[in-house]
C-alpha cells in the first residue's frame, strides 16, 4: 500500500495546527523517489493528524485506544457541518481512491466509498463474493481488509502509532492472538472456534437430554407413587355404592313427610285468609292516624315558623336603629379627630417658603462638592492608567532584552556551526539562523532605548497627577456631608408640603363634624316594644296552636278505639298453621339430597381413582422404555463431546497454533538479530521463549523475550531493559514480523509508518534508528517510509521532508516540502 495524494477537510488538527479548514497534499510530488520522508513542524502542527490519515482504514491509530483498533469516532475530531477525507493509495500495481465523508448538521451520517481506476474514470470496488463498496461504512471495511488484510496485522507490522503498546507489554493469549493473525493462522484458528461450538452445541444437548432424563425419572417416581396412593380405589368403589343407595333411601322419606305437611296447611288456607283481612284492617287505621298527625305536625310547624319571623322582625327593626346611630357616631368621631390637626396644619403653611429656600441653597452646595469628586476620581485613573503603562513598557522591556540576549546568542553561534566554510552551509539551519539573528541585534537594542524614554515620561506625568489627587483629598468627606444636610433639608420641606396639603381636608371634617350632630339629634329613641298589629298577630297564632293540639288529641282516641276492635277479632280466631314445620320439612329433603350428592361424588371419585390407578401403571410401563432410550443418547453425545472437544484443544491457541509460533519464533529472532547488528552492532541479540518457568520451577505456555548481552555475557527479558533500550529492540522486533509476514503470506505493504519512536533515545541511538529504517526498507522490499520526528538531525537525514511549518505560511490548499 502506498499512499499518492491526500486530501483533509474539517479536520480540528488541521485547524488548530495550520489555521486551515482545508488541506491537500500531493505525496508524489513532494517526495519523489525518497525512501526515507519526513513529516516535520512544531508541536501542535497537525503532524499526528496527517500520518492517522495515511492510510485507507476508517480509523485514526494514535487516538484509539487497544493499539489503534480500540473505541474511536471520527466525529470528535471534526468541526465542519461537511466533513471529508479523500486518499489515492497503490497497492499490487493498482490505484485506489477512498472517499469518507462525515456530516455533523444535526443527525451524525458517514458514508464512505472504495473506488479502483479504470482507464481515466472511477468505479466502485467489487469482491468475488459481488460486493460492492455503496457508501455504507462496513462495506468498505471489508472492501479494504480483502485488499490488505484485517487492519490489527496492518497496525502492528507497518504502522506504528504514537504511544504504541510494545510487543513486551502483551500477555500471553494476546500476543499468541497477535501472532496467529500475523503469521495467517486464521483457518486453524476458525476450525478451532467451530470445533469448540460444535462442541458447546453438545454440551448444550447433552445438558437438556439429562434435563428430560432427570423429568422422565421424576414423572416415573410420580406415577408410582400415585399408584401405591390409588391401590385402595376398587374397594372404595364397593363401598361408594352401597353409601349411595342408603342416601336415596333418606331421601325419598323425607319428600313423603314434606307431602304431608304441605297438605295439612291448605285445610287451615280459610282462617289465614279472614287473619290477612283484618291484619290489613289494622294496618290501614295505623295509617290513617299517621297521615292525620302527619297534617296536624305540618299545621303547627307553621304556626310556630309565624311566631319565628314575628320575632325577626321586631329584633330587625330595632338593630336598624341602633346600627345608624353607631354610623354616624362613628363619622363624627373621624371627623373631630381630623378637624383637630388643624393649629399643625396652618403651622406648616407659613413654614413652608422658607424651607423651599433652604433646600435649594443645600442642592447647590451638594453639586459643587460632586463636581469636586469628579476631578478627583478623573485624576486618580489617570494615575492609574500611567502606573499601567508602567508596567507595560517594564514587561516590554524585559522581553526585548531577553530577546536581545538570545539574538547576541545566537549570532555567537555563527563561529561554532561545525559546517561552516564546507559544501553542508547552504543547507545548515543552524548557520542561516545565527545570520538572521545578526540583522535583528540592532533592532532590539534600539527598542529597549525607546522603551526607556517613554517609562522616564510616564512617570513625570504621575508625579503632577499625584499632586493634583492630594489638593482634592478631602471633597469625597465634604460632598457626603453637603448630601446629608441636603437630605435633611428635602424631608423637612416633604413633611411641611404633606401638612399643607391637609389644610382643605381640615376645613370639610369641621363642617362635617355640625351636620353630624344634627343628624343625631334627629334620630329616634332605640326601643324593641312591638306594635299594635304585632301584638294581635301573636294572639291568632297561639289561638291556632291550641286548635292543632285538640284535634290531635282527638284522632288519637278514633285510631285507638278502631285497633282494639280488631284485636278483639283476631283473638277470635283459632291458632295459625306453623309453617316452619314445612320450613324444617324442606330443610330435611335439602340435607338428604344434599347427602345423595355426596355419595354420587364419593362415588364418582372412586371411579375415577380406580381409573387413574390403572393409568399410572400403564404410563410407567411407557417412561421405562423412554429413560432407556434417553440413556444411550446421552451415552452417544458424551462420546462425541468428547472427540470435539479434544480437536478443539489442538486447534486452539495451545495446540497447533503455538507449535506453529514456536516454529516461527526462531526465524522472528533471526530477522530481528539481523536488523540489530546491521544498525546497532553485535552487543544485543534476542530470543523468543514460548514456555516460561514459574516460580516453582515448573514451565508453562507464555511468552518472553530474551536479550542477550554481548558485553556483559548476561541474559534478561526485554522488559527489564531501560527505556531507550526497549524501544529500539521493540522497533527491531515489530519490523522483524513485518519481513517475516512479507515472506510467509507474500503480502507487501510497500509504505512503513512510524510517529515519534526516537523519544527515548541518545543522540547516537537516534542515527542508529535511522540505519535501521533503511536495512528495513532493503530487506523487506518496502518502497518508502514516513516518518514523524521532534529531532532535527533525524529530519536531516531523511530523504525529503514535508514541512508543516511552511504550509502553515502558505495559501489553504497548498504543500510544501
Amino acid at each position: 500500500m502506498r499512499p499518492i495524494k491526500l486530501t483533509l477537510k474539517g479536520f480540528r488538527g488541521i485547524r488548530d495546527g495550520l489555521g486551515r479548514d482545508e488541506i491537500a497534499i500531493d505525496l508524489e510530488q513532494l517526495t519523489g523517489g525518497a525512501q526515507l520522508v519526513a513529516i516535520a513542524g512544531a508541536n501542535g502542527r497537525g503532524k499526528t493528524t496527517l500520518m492517522d490519515n495515511l492510510h485507507p482504514f476508517a480509523v485514526m491509530p494514535s487516538r484509539a485506544g487497544a493499539d489503534g483498533l480500540g473505541s474511536f469516532s471520527y466525529y470528535d475530531h471534526l468541526y465542519l457541518a461537511e466533513n471529508e477525507k479523500d486518499l489515492v493509495w497503490e497497492h499490487e500495481g493498482q490505484r485506489y481512491r477512498s472517499h469518507l465523508v462525515f456530516w455533523l448538521n444535526g443527525r451524525r451520517r458517514t458514508e464512505a466509498y472504495l473506488m479502483v481506476r479504470a482507464g481515466e474514470a472511477w468505479h466502485p470496488v467489487t469482491l468475488p463474493n459481488g460486493t460492492v463498496s455503496d457508501g455504507k461504512v462496513e462495506t468498505y471495511e471489508r472492501c479494504v481488509e480483502h485488499l490488505l488484510g484485517n487492519a490489527e496485522t496492518f497496525f502492528t507490522s507497518v504502522f506504528s502509532a504514537q504511544g504504541r503498546r510494545q510487543l513486551s507489554a502483551y500477555r500471553n493469549a494476546q500476543i499468541k492472538q497477535l501472532l496467529a493473525d500475523l503469521l495467517g493462522l486464521d483457518g486453524i484458528g476458525e476450525l478451532g472456534q467451530k470445533a469448540a461450538e460444535t462442541g458447546r452445541l453438545l454440551k448444550a444437548r447433552l445438558a437438556a437430554e439429562r434435563q428430560n432424563h432427570a423429568l422422565l425419572v421424576q414423572q416415573l417416581d410420580g406415577k408410582k407413587a400415585l399408584f401405591r396412593r390409588l391401590a385402595d380405589a376398587p374397594e372404595r368403589v364397593r363401598d361408594a355404592e352401597t353409601g349411595k343407595a342408603q342416601a336415596a333411601a333418606l331421601a325419598d322419606a323425607a319428600k313423603e313427610d314434606l307431602a304431608r305437611h304441605k297438605a295439612l296447611r291448605d285445610q287451615a288456607a280459610s282462617c289465614e285468609k279472614r287473619r290477612a283481612e283484618l291484619s290489613a284492617e289494622r294496618v290501614q287505621a295505623e295509617r290513617h292516624l299517621r297521615d292525620a298527625q302527619e297534617a296536624l305536625r305540618v299545621r303547627d310547624q307553621r304556626e310556630r315558623e309565624r311566631v319565628a319571623a314575628l320575632d325577626r322582625r321586631i329584633a330587625s327593626r330595632a338593630a336598624e336603629r341602633r346600627t345608624a346611630r353607631e354610623k354616624l357616631l362613628a363619622q363624627r368621631h373621624s371627623a373631630m379627630g381630623t378637624a383637630s390637626a388643624a393649629p399643625a396644619v396652618q403651622r406648616a403653611c407659613r413654614r413652608l417658603p422658607l424651607a423651599e429656600r433652604v433646600e435649594a441653597l443645600r442642592g447647590q452646595q451638594v453639586e459643587e462638592a460632586r463636581k469636586d469628586v469628579e476631578r478627583l476620581q478623573a485624576y486618580q485613573q489617570k494615575a492609574q492608567t500611567l502606573v499601567e503603562r508602567m508596567k507595560s513598557i517594564e514587561r516590554e522591556a524585559g522581553q526585548e532584552a531577553l530577546r536581545a540576549a538570545d539574538l547576541a546568542r545566537r549570532f555567537g553561534l555563527a563561529n561554532e556551526v561545525p559546517c561552516a566554510g564546507t559544501d553542508m552551509q547552504g543547507r545548515c539551519q543552524l548557520l542561516g539562523d545565527a545570520r538572521e539573528a545578526r540583522t535583528l541585534l540592532p533592532n532590539a537594542e534600539g527598542t529597549i532605548a525607546r522603551l526607556s524614554d517613554e517609562r522616564r515620561c510616564a512617570e513625570e506625568a504621575l508625579t503632577s497627577v499625584r499632586s493634583e489627587c492630594a489638593a482634592l483629598a478631602a471633597a469625597p468627606d465634604a460632598w457626603r456631608r453637603a448630601q446629608s444636610r441636603c437630605d435633611a433639608a428635602r424631608e423637612r420641606v416633604a413633611r411641611l408640603r404633606e401638612a399643607a396639603a391637609r389644610l382643605e381636608f381640615v376645613e370639610q371634617a369641621q363642617a362635617a363634624v355640625a351636620a353630624l350632630e344634627l343628624e343625631l339629634a334627629a334620630l329616634p329613641p332605640t326601643d324593641d316594644a312591638p306594635t299594635e298589629a304585632e301584638r294581635q298577630e301573636r294572639a291568632e297564632i297561639e289561638a291556632a296552636l291550641a286548635t292543632i293540639a285538640a284535634e290531635r288529641e282527638h284522632a288519637s282516641r278514633e285510631a285507638q278505639a278502631a285497633l282494639d276492635r280488631v284485636s278483639q277479632a283476631l283473638a277470635a280466631l283459632p291458632p295459625a298453621f306453623d309453617a316452619q314445620r314445612i320450613v324444617q320439612a324442606e330443610r330435611e329433603v335439602a340435607s338428604a339430597l344434599a347427602a345423595l350428592q355426596d355419595a354420587e361424588r364419593v362415588h364418582l371419585d372412586a371411579v375415577r381413582d380406580s381409573q387413574a390407578r390403572d393409568d399410572a401403571a400403564a404410563q410407567c410401563r411407557e417412561i421405562t422404555v423412554g429413560a432407556l432410550r434417553l440413556t444411550a443418547r446421552m451415552r452417544r453425545i458424551e462420546e462425541e463431546l468428547g472427540y470435539w472437544m479434544l480437536l478443539a484443544k489442538c486447534l486452539s491457541n495451545d495446540g497447533i497454533i503455538a507449535l506453529e509460533i514456536d516454529e516461527a519464533g526462531p526465524a522472528l529472532a533471526g530477522l530481528a538479530n539481523d536488523l540489530l547488528l546491521a544498525c546497532y552492532g553485535p552487543r544485543f541479540t534476542v530470543s523468543i521463549r514460548t514456555l516460561v518457568e514459574t516460580g516453582k520451577g515448573e514451565t508453562r505456555e507464555g511468552f518472553d523475550i530474551v536479550v542477550h548481552d554481548g558485553e556483559s555475557g548476561e541474559s534478561k527479558s526485554v522488559s527489564l531493559m531501560s527505556g531507550g533500550e526497549r524501544v529500539w529492540i521493540n522497533e527491531c522486533l515489530t519490523r522483524a514480523i513485518a519481513l517475516y509476514l512479507a515472506g510467509s503470506s507474500g503480502r507487501r505493504y510497500e509504505t512503513v509508518f512510524s510517529d515519534e519512536l526516537d523519544g527515548p533515545l541518545d543522540a547516537e541511538r537516534k542515527r542508529m534508528f535511522m540505519t535501521m529504517k533503511r536495512e528495513v526498507l532493503r530487506l523487506g522490499g518496502y518502497t518508502r517510509e514516513y516518518f514523524i520526528s521532534q529531532t532535527p538531525e533525524l529530519a536531516a537525514m531523511a530523504d525529503a521532508v514535508i514541512d508543516l511549518n511552511a504550509m502553515a505560511e502558505q495559501p489553504a490548499g497548498a504543500g510544501g516540502a
